[in-house]
């Protein structure tokens, strides 16, 4: 992806799910490691994500903060590539966000519990 004079902040993500819908309806997965990893479908993008975040945690755990942000970019970019797949748009993940925002994480996640009628993960 060029490099662009848009904002840094968190709206690259809807920017980049944006390109990652165009690379899903018209890239050719010979030439877009997206397409690829779309059309190897949900079992193959979530190995992926799985591995760039114990990627991320092992760089939080010896590397610098740069090496961190650049796993964490990773890990972001292939969590975006399983949302498409799994056709989540950001505005629900965005929503369900600020549904939480103020909320205690362990009330939250208590929440769930008696949603569930048992345990959280």
């Amino acid at each position: 992806m060029a490099k662009s004079k848009s904002p840094r902040d968190a709206r690259v993500l809807d920017r980049l799910f944006a390109t990652i819908g165009k690379r899903r309806r018209r890239a050719d997965p010979r030439v877009s490691y997206t397409a690829k990893l779309l059309e190897g479908g949900l079992d193959k993008i979530g190995g992926k994500v799985i591995e760039e975040a114990a990627e991320t945690v092992a760089a939080a755990l010896n590397e610098t903060p740069s090496r961190i942000a650049a796993e964490s970019a990773d890990a972001l970019y292939h969590l975006l590539v399983l949302w498409a797949a799994a056709k989540v748009k950001p505005g629900q993940v965005w929503t369900e966000l600020a549904r939480r925002e103020g909320t205690s994480g362990l009330a939250e996640k208590q929440s769930r519990r008696k949603k569930r009628g048992g345990r959280t993960k």
